[in-house]
């Protein structure tokens, strides 16, 4: 070989690229589906788990099941029905969301049934029949990071509590919704039960009797001053509802909602929701050193 031709000399066989450890595997969506159609559970475990970040851990076909289940796999999701035997949805539902986040998925759309399960902390009201398959695994991946999905039954019964500035019928709910934990109590933590005494002590007091014993007079609202804007906001307040539950509610974001309710706050005297909640609806004592 010339003298004057370079070789490079060959690479040491324990040499070469760098080899990267492998990327971390990204944790999958764990989900709980509960229904008491083990077609739809079946139908709906087979569409999440082909899902490449979804996994369906535990099914339930009633609430006590789905309760059992939840506290058991600890899931980032529950899809939860409302007309299931035994324990049915709306009556697990305040038991249910103190471990994870719910999106209600179930064929029942009436107004008052919506209403009910967004008071008592569902994530979203998706019905049957109005979104497609994209969309539903989009609405899961959604309520895990706290964004609301409804479908147009959904919000169109929200829309219309709003406009009216009125609670659904004060009634029972059909068919006895809400009522099986009155006979077959969920067990749940203490913790659990003072999330959902919370819950319920922001359900509008219209109707309540004064200690005195006598009917409550119809608040004067006028006096607060508030903006049209401010009212829908106040009374979606009143009606237990989220701040993520009102941006959904009024198509706003939710630091808007937030800037709204601190004017509403201000404007109404009050440094906490069950207090403004109080003086809307005109429950609050009367306090002689502040103009009513």
């Amino acid at each position: 070989m010339p003298d004057d031709v370079f070789e490079p000399n060959p690479p040491h066989p324990a040499t070469g690229p760098p080899v990267l450890p492998p990327a971390p595997a990204t944790a999958r969506l764990r989900v709980v589906v509960a229904d008491d159609n083990p077609v739809v559970r079946a139908g709906l475990g087979v569409l999440l788990s082909g899902r490449a970040d979804i996994q369906v851990v535990g099914e339930a076909a009633d609430g006590r099941e789905a309760y059992e289940k939840t506290l058991h796999h600890r899931p980032d999701v529950v899809l939860l029905d409302v007309r299931m035997p035994g324990v049915d949805g709306i009556s697990a539902l305040p038991h249910l969301v103190g471990i994870a986040p719910v999106l209600m998925l179930t064929y029942s759309r009436e107004s008052e049934i919506v209403h009910e399960a967004l008071r008592l902390g569902a994530g979203g009201y998706l019905v049957h029949g109005e979104f497609t398959a994209d969309q539903l695994v989009q609405a899961v991946r959604d309520t895990r990071d706290g964004r609301a999905n409804f479908t147009a039954t959904a919000a169109d019964a929200l829309l219309a509590h709003m406009r009216h500035g009125t609670p659904p019928n004060s009634g029972p709910l059909p068919d006895g919704l809400g009522a099986a934990l009155t006979t077959a109590p969920v067990h749940a933590s203490s913790r659990q039960r003072e999330h959902s005494e919370s819950l319920s002590q922001l359900q509008p007091l219209v109707g309540q009797s004064s200690v005195a014993g006598g009917s409550v007079s119809p608040p004067n609202r006028q006096q607060y001053g508030l903006s049209s804007r401010e009212v829908e906001v106040m009374e979606l307040i009143a009606s237990g509802m989220s701040n993520q539950q009102i941006a959904a509610t009024c198509f706003i974001s939710e630091k808007t909602v937030k800037n709204h309710i601190n004017r509403i706050f201000t404007k109404l005297h009050s440094t906490s929701r069950s207090e403004a909640i109080a003086r809307w609806l005109g429950t609050a004592p009367r306090d002689p050193g502040r103009h009513p």
